[in-house]
Formats: structure tokens, C-alpha cells, sequence
């Protein structure tokens, strides 16, 4: 599970660089594809053909996962390329990957921003080489294989060469320079060398007429002797890849050490963003996986844009908002606020280049952006940066934007009809309605305001009065059960609805399955009986599904925080661990990781409403760096869970907060605003046994509250 791969990267770094197999997961996997439960293995050990650059990380099946220029160190002829070699001795750290590959081989990768240094160790042989692959991409499965559509590459002479690989629409160039002194390159087409040429082009290329091309480097390796190939990767061709290159390898120590030195430097800066004391060493080591895991995507390639031609911020690999609005990008804000307010003004670019926000955006032209998965996600973010005063962005052009998206795709529907299937596009737009409205308040165009306040109250029209549930639909990776638990901007509203309070609670009780009889769980490869027997029981999937991962904490509006707390430090305890299946689901690009790190933290961030909910931490104490400010979360009567013989926290028994202070204050509610955690501060929460009545009165703002409605708009 998870779908991650141990890959080297950098903080929101442009590149990566993995083993190579060409299985699922994202190319490093043993797997064919798969949708529900183990997949059948392609083979049986961990194997690699080359090494390649940009890997999606945590996404499931989308077929497409880049793995494009791969770099393969031989030692036999140039007809093998393309088999693989077994993979031993592995290492995986921030910022840096090692493996011996079974014909002796010591491969090593470390990656920059936008650059891949790779590092290779070879035994004596008279004809070694490095070839590289521009040809590359994608995976090895049924309709999984990524073709260039136009490609050129060039050699430059003395240990020298680029290229350009349209991928998907996208001009893909690198710059390499291979520290091999006395071998030859020269340039190979079909495995076959092409003595003397320097220049190969293609105009256009199918599936059925390609033919593998690329460079190669050959000659003598004493045992030991080690090759150094340096990549500079650009989208706006090979002389910014050049730039790149000479940036990130030369202005300090050069080479692959250097670099390594620097990425090393960049995820020390990055993780120590969040710290954590006390808990087991199997619960601090999975906190700082799950941080680095959330720190992975987006990929920013700064003055990279291959669409316009203007410098700034360019962000990709968001897959998808969908998967990291709630937890991933609400994470980014706190503890790399520049790099959140930049993916901000990245999509509104993207909007106003392709008229919609984006809920997907690969490094791939083209109108594939997942509309199926939802509608108009980025105004979340957007709301609660202006919440914050985020500087650096034009709110009235952002607003245009904003407004413009919501009467796109499903919103043309919504606008005349108050109502859209799938039915959860309903309640994404009224959403967006509302976290709109807020920005045009505030910038006094109250007549936009009150218009998309009231239209942002048809989320109503989603639901069936009768079961106080959505009514029938569609519903991507779901069902009814999973979306009728969403936090929406009037939960007062939403309990109403439900018959009250207690209405309410049976509900989640019911999905949480509170008093119900212990399930079977589906085997490693569940027959499609098992499966509809598992939906039909309308439960939590246990953050196996984006939807799940704020119900819990509708309890808060209910008025029974312990509730949340009993499932959430359960989830923490028993979904999480450090070994094989330690995530219980794909980490979408580090949406579930996010949550891992915010749920240990005891907070949830409320995405587009500028509001944190609070719980029982999983930790004694903890400081979050939110920009220049420290949050720090501290504890009183905190218990230290045991230590299962498998070194996991195994008990489940949740602790309660019994009474809180925020800066020396009692809180008597379960919630902060957002500014109260990013100005810093100290929360103290007091910890106990059992169930305490803090919280049960003071629920989270809603909408209908009026306490909740700004004076001016009463």
C-alpha cells in the first residue's frame, strides 16, 4: 500500500530519480495494475533495467507515471537495454539512492531542484557504458507505455549532449555531462550505434513505429573506477537545462556531492518544520515519514511554464486536489507559506491560460485535468490564504478567476438548477460559493457576495430529508454513507437536517460501526463478492478514501468530541506502521500523510474556512513552525502507549481532553481560527481516561450561527 517509492527527491523539487522496473507502482513496483486489494506480481524480486526521472508519488491507477531519460549502467552489450538485473544492498534517504545491481554495478542518485546527478561504480571489464534512453516513459503494463511525439537529441562533444523529448505535449529537454575521461559517446538508434553521427530527429513518432534512441558513453573501467553523469532538465529547452545544470552542480563543491550535501541541507530545513517529542520510536519514525512523504509534491519548476512564456512560479504533479486539499495544502501553508502562496498563483495562471482551475495538473497537455473527482477545489486555499493576508497575490484578478470557474463543466448546471449529479459536485460547488463569497466581502463587492452567499446555501438540494443523507448518484471511489459527512460551511444546518443532534451521531455511529459486530476483512486479493459485501455496509473505510478523511471529526459539530477522538487515535494506532502495508491506502501524492501529521498534531484543518479542530495529540509535546511563528501543542497527563513485539504502539484505549488553555486562556471550545495557529502560541491540552464534557457546548462555527456571519452581512 501507500504507492510511494524510495526514490531520491528534493522539497517540492522538480526532479526525482528512481530504480527502474517498469511495474506498478510508479515504475520502481514488482506489480501489474491493480484496483482492489494485492495485484498479481510481474516478478518476484525488486529489479531494475536503468534509472529514471520524475515518478508520481502515492498515486494509484492513472497509468501515466512519467519515468522519462533512463540512465543504465552495462557491462554487456548494447542489445541487452531493456532487461533488468536484480537489486541488492538498497538505500534510501532524503535527497539520495543507492543499489548494486546484480552485474556488480554500485549505482548511486541524488537530485537537486532541477537537476539528477547520478554516480557509478563499476568492476574491471574492457567494454563498460552508460546508455541513455530518451525514448523511455511510463510503465511496462497494458496501455501504461508514455511515447514521445517529437524528439531530438544531439551530442556536444567531449562528455556532452542533450536532448528534447515532447512528452505528452510537454518539451522535455535535458543537458548532460558525463566525467568519463578517454571513453567514447556516440549516439545509437533501434540498439544499433550510429559511428560518427551527432544528430538525430523525429518528427513524429506512433506507438507501432518506435524505435529506442539515445547516447551512449563506452570504454575500459578498472574495478572501482566510478562515472559521474550530471542532468539538467528544463521545459524551456536545453539551454535553460544547461543553466540549470551549471546553477545547482558548480557555484560550491561540484558534482554529485555537492548536491547531495545541498538536497541533504534543503530536507533538514524542510522537516524540522514540525517536531515531536515523546511516543514510541515506531510513532516518531513514522511522523517524520509521513512529514517527508507530505513534502514530496506538488512539483515546483520555478520560470519553467512550457505553456507561457513569463517567469514565476510553475507548479505540477497536483494529483490531485481531490486527494490534498484538505490536508496537504492546508500543511503547506503553515510550514512553507511562500511555496503555498506560489502553487496559488501557479493555478490561477493555469486558469487564466486554460479557463478552469485544474483538479489534476500533470506534467502532460491536455484536457485530462480529473473533473470527474470534483468541482472548483482551489477556492479553498484560496480563501483561506486571503484569510491569512497572504502577500503576493492579486485578489481582484484571483476573484475574477474564481467566479468564472464555478460556471464551467458541472457549474453551468449548478447556476441554472441549484442541483448537479454526481451529487457530490453539488456540494463542492456550494462550497466554493461560499469561500468566494468571503473573498468578495472582503474586497466590497457586497452585491457578489450576498449573490454567491445564497447560492452557496442549495448545498441542501444535495441531500434527501427523509435519511437525512445525499440523495442517490454517482459517486467517484465511494458512496452516499462516505460523502453525507462532509464538513460543510453550515453544520448546524447539515445536524438540522438529520433530525438533530442525536440523529446525527446515530448516523456516524452507524458508519463508524459503533455497537455493530466485528467485520471480516477481504483477503490479499478479494473476489468481487467480498468487495460488494464490504460496500454494502455503508462504513469507514478507514482513510482508504479522500471523503473518510474528515468525517470523524463531524462529531465536533455534534457536540461529542470524544467520539472523534476514540476513531482517530484508533486509526493512528492501528492503520499506521513502520514496515509493508504501514499506510492504508495510496498516499496521493501525501494527502494521507498530511492527515497523519495534522491527526498526531491533534488538529484538522477545515479547508476554506480559516479554522483548525482540536484533539487529543498523539504526542506529549509538539512545536509546528508555521512561517516565522512557533505553534507549540503541549500536554498534561499524556500516557505513553506500550510497544507490541512488532515494535508498533498496540493500544488502542484513546485519551480525552479534559479542559484546555490557548496562551494561558481556558478554551472551552474545539476549535481555533487559523490565525490563532499560524501567529504562534501555546495550546495546552490536559489529557485523561475518559470522556470529559469539554467542548460539548462550544461547537465550531457554521453558517447559520450567527455568531459565524461577519456584522456587515447581517
Amino acid at each position: 500500500m501507500g504507492n510511494t517509492h524510495p526514490g531520491a527527491t528534493s522539497p517540492l523539487g522538480m526532479v526525482s530519480a528512481c530504480a527502474y522496473s517498469g511495474a506498478y507502482p510508479t515504475g520502481y513496483g514488482r506489480y501489474t495494475k491493480n484496483t482492489e486489494g494485492v495485484p498479481e506480481e510481474m516478478f518476484d524480486q525488486v529489479q531494475a533495467s536503468g534509472f529514471t526521472h520524475f515518478q508520481q508519488s502515492g498515486t494509484g491507477a492513472i497509468r501515466k507515471y512519467y519515468n522519462y531519460v533512463r540512465v543504465t549502467p552495462m557491462v554487456e552489450p548494447l542489445d541487452e537495454l531493456g532487461q533488468a538485473w536484480a537489486l541488492r544492498d538498497e538505500i534510501a534517504e532524503a535527497g539520495y539512492y543507492a543499489a548494486t545491481l546484480d552485474t556488480g554495478v554500485r549505482c548511486e542518485i541524488t537530485v537537486g531542484a532541477k537537476v539528477a546527478v547520478h554516480r557509478y561504480t563499476f568492476p574491471e571489464h574492457r567494454s563498460a557504458r552508460v546508455v541513455i534512453d530518451l525514448s523511455c516513459g511510463g510503465l511496462d503494463i497494458e496501455l501504461g507505455r508514455t511515447v514521445p511525439l517529437r524528439a531530438q537529441v544531439e551530442s556536444m562533444g567531449h562528455g556532452r549532449a542533450q536532448g528534447t523529448v515532447v512528452m505528452e505535449g510537454v518539451p522535455l529537454s535535458v543537458y548532460l555531462e558525463v566525467d568519463s575521461p578517454g571513453w567514447r559517446q556516440m549516439l545509437w538508434y533501434d540498439r544499433r550505434l550510429i559511428d560518427g553521427g551527432t544528430r538525430l530527429d523525429f518528427d513524429s513518432i506512433r506507438h507501432t513505429n518506435l524505435r529506442p534512441f539515445g547516447m551512449l558513453f563506452m570504454g575500459p573501467a578498472v574495478a572501482g573506477q566510478t562515472v559521474e553523469v550530471r542532468m539538467g532538465f528544463s521545459l524551456r529547452g536545453c539551454d535553460q537545462a544547461r543553466q540549470n545544470l551549471e546553477r545547482e552542480c558548480w557555484p560550491a563543491q561540484p558534482g554529485f556531492d555537492g548536491v547531495r550535501v545541498a538536497t541533504r541541507a534543503r530536507w533538514a530545513a524542510h522537516l524540522g518544520r514540525v517536531h515531536v517529542e515523546g511516543g514510541t520510536p515506531a510513532r516518531r519514525t513514522v511522523m517524520a515519514t509521513a512529514l517527508y512523504h507530505s513534502l514530496i509534491k506538488p512539483c515546483f519548476a520555478d520560470d519553467e511554464s512550457p505553456y507561457w512564456p513569463s517567469s514565476g512560479p510553475y507548479a505540477f504533479d497536483i494529483c490531485t486536489m481531490w486527494d490534498i486539499y484538505k490536508t496537504q495544502l492546508p500543511l503547506l501553508a503553515a510550514i512553507v507559506p511562500d511555496r503555498a502562496t506560489d502553487l496559488l498563483e501557479s493555478l490561477i495562471r493555469v486558469c487564466e491560460e486554460e479557463g478552469n482551475f485544474p483538479i489534476g495538473y500533470r506534467m502532460a497537455r491536455g484536457a485530462d485535468r480529473f473533473f470527474r473527482q470534483a468541482s472548483s477545489l482551489a477556492h479553498t486555499a484560496l480563501a483561506d490564504a486571503h484569510a491569512l493576508g497572504r502577500p503576493g497575490i492579486d485578489w481582484s484578478w484571483a476573484l475574477v478567476h474564481m467566479v468564472d470557474d464555478m460556471r464551467r463543466m458541472y457549474g453551468e448546471d449548478f447556476f441554472e438548477h441549484g442541483v448537479v449529479h454526481p451529487i457530490a459536485h453539488t456540494l463542492d460547488l456550494a462550497y466554493a460559493h461560499h469561500c468566494t463569497a468571503q473573498v468578495a466581502r472582503a474586497l466590497n463587492d457586497k452585491h457578489l457576495a450576498d449573490d454567491l452567499e445564497r447560492r452557496s446555501r442549495q448545498w441542501v438540494n444535495a441531500f434527501d430529508p427523509g435519511t437525512g443523507l445525499l440523495r442517490d448518484s454517482e459517486f467517484y471511489e465511494g458512496g452516499k454513507w462516505n460523502y453525507s459527512f462532509r464538513l460543510l460551511h453550515d453544520m448546524a444546518a447539515r445536524i438540522a437536517l438529520a433530525g438533530g443532534d442525536a440523529a446525527f451521531i446515530d448516523k456516524l455511529d452507524r458508519f463508524f460501526g459503533f455497537g455493530a459486530a466485528p467485520v471480516t476483512q477481504p483477503g490479499r486479493r478479494p473476489s468481487p463478492s467480498e468487495m460488494a459485501a464490504g460496500f454494502a455496509l455503508n462504513r469507514f473505510e478507514g482513510l482508504n478514501n479522500e471523503p473518510d478523511m474528515e468525517a470523524p471529526w463531524a462529531y465536533h459539530y455534534a457536540g461529542r468530541p470524544d467520539r472523534t477522538a476514540r476513531v482517530v487515535q484508533s486509526a493512528l494506532t492501528w492503520q499506521f506502521g513502520t514496515g509493508p502495508g504501514g499506510l492504508p491506502g495510496n498516499d496521493d501524492s501525501g494527502g494521507l500523510s498530511s492527515w497523519y501529521v495534522w491527526a498526531s498534531l491533534g488538529l484538522f484543518p477545515v479547508a476554506g474556512q480559516s479554522l483548525f479542530l482540536v484533539n487529543a495529540p498523539a504526542f506529549e509535546r509538539a512545536v509546528l513552525r508555521a512561517g516565522d511563528a512557533e505553534f507549540v501543542i503541549e500536554t498534561s497527563g499524556h500516557r505513553e502507549t506500550p510497544i507490541g513485539v512488532d515494535g508498533l504502539d498496540r493500544d488502542p484505549a484513546p485519551q480525552y481532553v479534559q479542559s484546555a488553555t490557548l496562551n494561558g486562556e481556558p478554551l472551552h471550545a474545539t476549535h481555533l481560527s487559523a490565525a490563532d495557529v499560524h501567529r504562534g502560541g501555546r495550546l495546552h491540552l490536559r489529557l485523561g481516561p475518559q470522556p470529559s464534557g469539554w467542548g460539548c457546548e462550544s461547537r465550531p462555527p457554521s453558517l447559520s450561527d450567527p455568531r459565524a456571519i461577519p456584522e456587515e452581512a447581517r
